[in-house]
């Protein structure tokens, strides 16, 4: 009996697992749930891979996907209709090019979907890699079909080179912006406007140094501007840093901006952007001393463009933390550091270069600033009219001293575990008319998260698991029309519902999930959407999201069940907790259950060790959730544990025992076949009756004439095996054969030797 114990405690372990308390910014997702339960669909298509573009056309109803030489139309309210697609691949000409040159055949030298968007008339602007050679074409969807017009152009600084090389555009008032790769090894980039009168950086490294290119953001801020400003296109990267002094390469977070009305220099910084800035964006995270590393932007705008916040997540550099971090920006302060801050510029001396603050005069107008109504007054309507002096100014002094910081000063959200990849933003209004912002936050793991934020607290609702471990979420987006979510990986596309009410299976497990989408009703008891709730029954649901208070939902009903045991055998009474917040006791006849010789709780289960008639009784697990400091109970399973009827039959101890000595016997037969085979094959090579020896030593033999012999002699053996022997005449020089008599000749007794 103290054997089967030790064997139990190697199995299942000594740890006990207990939620740890958790910190106002490490959050814990309130539920680990699988996309089936929240209602989603998936859509693949055999044979095509990297579901990684996509383009929301709310207007006509359809999801625009692009792949690898593919692109989808697929019905926005259930992605599992195919509406269209058309395919874009590479003749075999640029792949043997794209071959020649280095690449992959199979995964590099392929046609990858990269820039889809919407023109003014209604066609779609679509590039792609096209085997490191980026092609671009307009392509429009009429009568359910999607049909590529095959006016193909170059697409060189629109499109990466590299399939996963990282990029970003947009698509503003039939100007293409985009930032990527321009050449094919991939070492030069740049911000480019696609225009007849193309406008882009200049490629010192001061401007961008190996850039990572994140996001880019438009955002109209010539709009009720009382300055008269023009609108600014924000570019999101991560580069190496120039201004720090690092002995190792150190990688910094920026954000860029440029004007839309910028027209580059007349002579100076010709065909190149006279208003490019940038700024470090820090997002401080654990007091961790290298920057943390941009992986992606949201703007969300609830109003004007004043209101505007850039939402950005972020995740460490060098594997130096498992934590990764989200960081809210607003518009605001991103213009004051533009607009009103330093600039850096490099101090030199001898061999001494370091990157300082610039403390001299700036000129007027200021450097990187739009044509507003300042520079209007002073006779300087465009960019082109700008002076010499400003222009040389913002080529070498591009960079601004002072970082851009978080709106609260610190990460909105932290949690450790699998990295942050992509975040798309969400508002909506709650019972009592309060509007809140739900972040879908998708991870390297194939998970999403469902986080809101109630008064600096940070809740996460869900984590949802959308796609494999393995398979990374590489795009989100979101379609307010449809209130539905979009993620896309390497291996498939899925949409999920915001508000999936459904999966909450009481009072209390509704009202404390704090998801500001559901509520519960008390005339159904059921958890629905607040959208669809009638104004005049809102006193019949039930919602508390600051408080995440559940007094009004009446007690869960507790779950019984009749379990059997027999004397000996290990009792496993499972118990789900409801939910990774709540905490499982349990209780045996009223008394609390504790880690003991007899009991033992892993995983939230109770283990009775070593059963006997003791231990039948009642038994009772209570999951227990804290909301702002009361503890409220989600869920109660009684088990009723009665001894069984063993009369006749074998109890489970003698079944594991016989079982173990059959095991042994079979074992010891096993080693003595072993040693039985090993024997006979020893003595087999010893008397020589192995037949593969034999043949070996007939060969050996054949070719070593015995001592003696100064001919050898050839036997023909019919039917018998013969002995070599040799001619006795050294003087014969030709070859003598013996044919010998077969065994099946009158002569059947006498041996030929």
């Amino acid at each position: 009996m103290d054997m089967l114990f030790l064997l139990i405690l190697c199995f299942f372990g000594t740890t006990v697992l207990s939620s740890g308390q958790v910190g106002p910014w490490y959050s814990t997702p309130r539920k680990t749930v699988t996309l089936n339960s929240n209602r989603g669909h998936v859509f693949r298509e055999e044979g095509v891979w990297n579901y990684t573009t996509m383009l929301l056309r709310e207007d006509i109803g359809v999801l625009i996907l692009g792949a690898r030489e593919t692109i989808f139309a697929l019905d926005l309210t259930n992605i599992t209709h195919k509406k269209a697609m058309v395919k874009w691949e590479v003749t075999p000409d640029n792949k043997k090019m794209c071959s020649y040159k280095g690449k992959n055949l199979e995964t590099e030298c392929q046609n990858y979907i990269r820039i889809l968007h919407k023109m003014p008339d209604g066609r779609m602007y679509v590039c792609g890699t096209h085997a490191f050679s980026p092609t671009c074409d307009y392509m429009s969807y009429t009568e359910g079909n999607l049909t590529l017009e095959s006016k193909q152009h170059e697409g060189k600084g629109k499109c990466p080179f590299d399939p996963f090389q990282r990029y970003a555009s947009e698509y503003v008032d039939g100007e293409l912006y985009s930032a990527t790769s321009v050449n094919f090894l991939g070492y030069a980039s740049a911000m480019m406007r696609s225009s007849n009168d193309t406008i882009q950086t200049d490629f010192y490294s001061t401007w961008l140094n190996d850039p990572k290119f994140t996001g880019m953001k438009y955002v109209a801020e010539g709009k009720e501007n009382p300055d008269g400003d023009d609108d600014k296109i924000y570019l999101f990267f991560s580069e190496t840093a120039m201004e720090y002094d690092s002995y190792n390469k150190l990688d910094v977070s920026r954000v860029a901006r440029v004007c839309k009305g910028d027209l580059g220099g007349q002579w100076t910084l010709h065909k190149k952007w006279t208003s490019f800035l940038k700024a470090q964006l820090d997002c401080p995270v654990l007091q961790t001393k290298l920057p943390y590393i941009i992986q992606d932007v949201f703007l969300f705008c609830p109003g004007s463009w004043t209101t505007c916040v850039f939402y950005g997540v972020f995740t460490p550099q060098m594997d130096t933390s498992q934590y990764s971090a989200v960081c809210t920006y607003s518009i605001q302060s991103i213009r004051e550091v533009f607009s009103e801050g330093k600039f850096k510029t490099l101090y030199k001396d001898k061999s001494v270069f370091k990157w300082v603050t610039y403390n001299g005069e700036v000129p007027d107008p200021r450097p990187g600033a739009c044509i507003n109504n300042d520079a209007r007054e002073k006779r300087i309507f465009t960019s082109l009219d700008l002076p010499d002096k400003t222009l040389q100014f913002v080529r070498e002094k591009p960079l601004m001293d002072e970082a851009v910081k978080p709106s609260p000063q610190q990460p909105l959200l932290v949690k450790k575990g699998a990295a942050f990849t992509r975040i798309v933003v969400a508002s909506t209004t709650a019972l009592d008319g309060s509007s809140h912002q739900v972040m879908f936050i998708g991870t390297a793991s194939g998970s999403v998260l469902k986080a809101v934020n109630y008064d600096g607290k940070m809740v996460i609702i869900e984590e949802v698991q959308l796609f494999k471990h393995s398979e990374p979420v590489k795009i989100l987006r979101l379609s307010n029309t449809t209130g539905q979510l979009y993620a896309g990986s390497d291996e498939a596309v899925v949409q999920m519902s915001l508000s999936a009410c459904g999966h909450y299976i009481s009072c209390i497990d509704c009202v404390l999930a704090r998801d500001p989408y559901c509520g519960w009703n008390l005339n159904t008891s059921s958890c629905i959407a607040v959208n669809s709730i009638d104004p005049d029954t809102h006193s019949e649901v039930v919602q508390s999201l600051r408080d995440g208070h559940a007094t009004h939902c009446p007690a869960v009903e507790s779950t019984k069940t009749i379990k059997t045991f027999y004397p000996g055998s290990v009792v496993r009474l499972p118990c789900e907790p409801g939910s990774n917040l709540a905490q499982v006791q349990w209780r045996v006849n009223d008394h609390p259950v504790e880690n003991s010789n007899m009991y033992r709780i892993h995983h939230n289960s109770l283990f009775i060790l070593n059963a006997s008639d003791s231990d039948a009784g009642h038994y009772t697990c209570t999951s227990v959730e804290s909301s702002n400091g009361k503890d409220y109970i989600i869920q109660t399973v009684m088990y009723e544990l009665r001894l069984g009827n063993f009369m006749g039959q074998t109890s489970v101890l003698s079944l594991l025992q016989e079982q173990l000595n059959t095991l042994l016997i079979l074992r010891a037969m096993v080693i003595i076949l072993s040693l039985l085979l090993v024997a006979l094959l020893i003595w087999i090579f010893y008397k020589g009756h192995c037949p593969v020896l034999r043949c070996f030593n007939k060969a050996v033999e054949r070719q070593q004439p015995m001592s003696g012999c100064q001919e050898p002699l050839q036997i023909v053996v019919r039917n018998k095996a013969a002995s070599v022997g040799c001619s006795s005449n050294s003087n014969n020089n030709h070859n003598r054969t013996t044919e010998l008599p077969s065994t099946g000749s009158q002569h059947d007794g006498d041996n030929i030797i």
